[in-house]
């Protein structure tokens, strides 16, 4: 699709015509020197830190891309041409290169325009596997990372309509592959298909709470379209190119070997499917195999799951997470329900855990009761290991440390924390891969250790604590300290030596790879990529703190333009404010700051940064905490909270001295936009707004929405007063809506979009409506983006700065 193919934009700013006819547009060049750059490639490093390889990718997608041939289905979005997900990003180039080098080799041996996806080292780490999607399907192709060379292993013939569609055996010379059945049948045009009858579905009297999905089965016809789709065979295929039958067709939808290599469990996919929730909800077999494909066990068994109890922390019945133990050689462990998955009933212990071993003849042992829902292991050895659980009421989380050898040893509760409080968490438990090559905890004689990213009042000093097993205290042994820089540690090289992998960036350094030795403190630079952003270096940036009405602490990250005069202040600014709010259930937490000055400053179209450029003052990831203590919940009091929120932001910059309080904008995406149409509507406070890819009417979900957990028929208050639709007929401020005419989220159907300009358009509000073409609910498309970009310069110089 080129640039002069034409698109409807509705509700011209200009009064008069309904809509308007437009060619795509580019915005002024300050910002578009912004948004045109070249992406720095993504690097992923082998796990003795021998070898990287570097990924490229296009800074956008183009329209052709998005305008591929789709079907949704069951909750996918697939191309029925390729088999492989309609929404994937591919990389179009791949460099190797020994991370003590410092020039990168290029992969010979690529395929001509390459569209790679999939990327997987082998257990041995001497091989790299992806795909590549061709016009007419996936193909498999292998790195050999010390040749640095790429060769082709199969024909374009893989299913990758459920995801990543190989896995690595463990001789490090076969994978095991999805593949297109040889007698796959024809899909049915549904548009030519004839009907045969109605669609039908009924209810059995059971409540359940379903939010809104997209993209889900309709008719019969959807049906076979996706049992088309996503069947498969599968076959071990050897690096030379050997193929051989392992299993017949069937939906797989998890294929995962025992850390031995000795056993393989697949889950597989089957009918009856649901019309009101996706595939993960479908009915599921699990069967352990052995090496040959001799059936072992059927390990599991799931009903389709239409029927779910009332809150975040319910579950369904029967065995859930079950998956491969990475500290033994062949044993599952799973979780159960002790409150038969619903929340509301009153139980001592939630969940309780047990772990399975081959060749599952033996009864399941229970390993563990946790008192809150199961929230996952870090399996270390035979003695050790440790457990999280939460409770979303609550926001509070345990963490555990227990013997999975001796149940009858009661856990040690080594953490007991509200999850949202980050300046008291204490990190993540470091881990190493053991000889299956799976990560465990790292144990070092008595000790295990802790990374933590150091969120305090006082800034960000992220750390690394010394863990006792024993004792259960803590030691620090690295603090970082770096002035104007912010230092991430990402795992640690070598627990003796003290050889730590971190990333370094600044406001203007782009985040870099080093190894940083925590005893000495040296530093050895790794990566050296460039900024691409230099012609925002000299734009001053700052995170400002400031106070709710009631107290609670905020705070946001100011920009201002490169060449004002922060002394004299003889310009007043427009302000324009980006947000997300987020709910806390004390305002403790809602008040920590996890802003950091010195995290690179990387504009992109998720936010105003661009515009500190074209003279606006910009506070952006404001502060919009909602907080409801005890047993009230946050949406009780949403409105004044919003509002609150919105006016300690203004007045804050405005008592810097900063900007014209009467030119202030506020911007936001999906719940952002939900946010901005509400303080649109209940409020004075701003000149204009954006809002992109929202939902406005909360009676469209009536089963919930973001955190609020009660349905419609609960608080129907809430949903009413919180629905900017419902009160379409107060707002008057000039609004810009914003939706990708393709968005696959749920609960923000472009249906919300377009509903809503309908009333205020009818109402008489100043609004205008931009459909983006083929996107979702993120934007990826170059021409999209850029036009964007111009939509919003021209509505904020419209509205605000003129």
């Amino acid at each position: 699709m080129k640039k002069s193919i034409l698109f409807i934009l509705f509700l011209s700013f200009f009064a008069g015509s309904a809509q308007e006819n437009l060619t795509f547009q580019q915005p002024s060049k300050d910002i578009l020197a912004l948004a045109d750059y070249e992406r720095t490639p993504s690097v992923n490093m082998d796990s003795k830190k021998e070898y990287m390889l570097l990924s490229y990718r296009s800074t956008y997608k183009t329209l052709d891309e998005l305008s591929q041939e789709e079907m949704r289905l069951g909750g996918l979005r697939i191309n029925p041409i390729t088999n492989i997900s309609s929404t994937v990003t591919y990389i179009n180039n791949l460099k190797l290169r020994k991370v003590k080098d410092k020039v990168e080799t290029q992969v010979n041996g690529l395929p001509q325009n390459p569209k790679i996806t999939n990327i997987a080292w082998s257990k041995n780490e001497k091989k790299i596997a992806f795909t590549n999607t061709t016009a007419t399907g996936v193909e498999l192709w292998v790195i050999d990372v010390a040749t640095a060379s790429a060769k082709k292993i199969t024909e374009a013939n893989l299913n990758a309509n459920l995801g990543n569609p190989f896995n690595w055996m463990n001789d490090n010379e076969t994978l095991l592959v999805k593949m297109l059945p040889k007698n796959r049948p024809a899909l049915i045009d549904s548009k030519k298909d004839l009907p045969k009858g109605p669609t039908v579905s009924t209810g059995d009297g059971k409540v359940s709470q379903n939010r809104t999905y997209q993209d889900l089965l309709k008719n019969p016809t959807d049906e076979a379209n996706f049992d088309a789709l996503v069947t498969s065979e599968l076959y071990k295929v050897s690096i030379s190119g050997k193929i051989e039958l392992f299993k017949p067709a069937a939906i797989y939808a998890g294929e995962s070997f025992s850390p031995d290599g000795n056993y393989l469990m697949i889950t597989t996919i089957h009918k009856p499917y649901s019309y009101i929730v996706p595939l993960s909800r479908f009915p599921q077999k699990s069967i352990v195999y052995d090496s040959n494909g001799k059936e072992v066990k059927v390990v599991n068994e799931v009903p389709l799951t239409e029927i779910m109890p009332k809150g975040f922390s319910s579950v369904r019945t029967g065995k859930r997470n079950m998956s491969w133990r990475s500290d033994k050689p062949a044993t599952l462990s799973y979780v159960v329900a002790l409150d038969e998955g619903d929340q509301a009933k009153k139980v001592d212990y939630r969940d309780e855990v047990f772990s399975w071993d081959a060749p599952f003849s033996a009864t399941p042992i229970s390993i563990l009761k946790t008192q809150q829902r199961y929230g996952g292991i870090v399996w270390g050895n035979e003695t050790t290991a440790i457990a999280y659980d939460s409770w979303y009421d609550t926001r509070n989380q345990k963490t555990y440390l227990f013997n999975p050898s001796n149940p009858n040893q009661a856990p040690k509760i080594i953490s007991d924390r509200n999850s949202q409080d980050i300046y008291s968490d204490p990190g993540d438990f470091e881990t190493k891969r053991n000889q299956y090559n799976r990560y465990v905890l790292a144990i070092e004689g008595d000790n295990t250790y802790l990374i933590g990213e150091g969120h305090t009042k006082d800034g960000q000093f992220p750390f690394i604590d010394e863990f006792n097993l024993k004792t259960l205290k803590t030691k620090r042994l690295y603090t970082s300290k770096l002035k104007d820089k912010k230092e991430d540690l990402l795992s640690i090289e070598d627990f003796k030596k003290g050889d730590a992998l971190v990333q370094i960036q600044s406001k203007n350094d782009f985040p870099n790879y080093y190894f940083r030795n925590i005893k000495s403190g040296k530093l050895t630079p790794i990566t050296n990529f460039q900024n691409p952003f230099e012609s925002i270096k000299n734009v001053y940036k700052e995170v400002i703190k400031y106070k709710r009405k009631d107290g609670v602490e905020l705070s946001g990250t100011l920009y201002l333009p490169a060449n004002y005069d922060r002394t004299k202040k003889a310009e007043k600014l427009p302000l324009l404010i980006w947000a997300y709010p987020e709910e806390f259930k004390d305002k403790n937490s809602a008040g920590q700051s996890n802003k950091n000055p010195n995290e690179f400053t990387f504009p992109n179209y998720g936010s105003f940064v661009y515009w500190v450029t074209k003279g606006y003052a910009v506070l952006d990831d404001a502060s919009f905490p909602i907080i409801g203590e005890g047993t009230t919940e946050p949406n009780d009091t949403f409105m004044p909270q919003l509002i609150g929120n919105a006016e300690a932001a203004i007045d804050a910059v405005d008592n810097l001295g900063y900007i014209n309080r009467k030119k202030v904008a506020i911007g936001g995406h999906s719940y952002g936009a939900f946010m901005t149409a509400n303080l649109l509507t209940h409020s004075n406070l701003f000149a204009c707004g954006i809002a992109r890819s929202g939902a406005y009417n909360r009676t469209l979900t009536p089963f919930g929405f973001q955190s609020e957990q009660r349905n419609y028929w609960d608080v129907p208050e809430v949903y009413n007063t919180m629905s900017p639709f419902m009160n379409a007929d107060k707002m008057k401020t000039p609004m810009l809506l914003v939706h990708g005419d393709a968005d696959n989220n749920p609960g923000t159907f472009t249906l919300q979009t377009e509903r809503y300009f309908q009333a205020l358009k009818n109402l008489g509000a100043p609004v205008r409506m931009v459909l983006l073409p083929k996107e979702s609910h993120g934007y990826a498309a170059k021409d999209n983006i850029f036009h964007l970009l111009w939509e919003q310069e021209q509505f904020l110089d419209k509205y605000l700065k003129n």
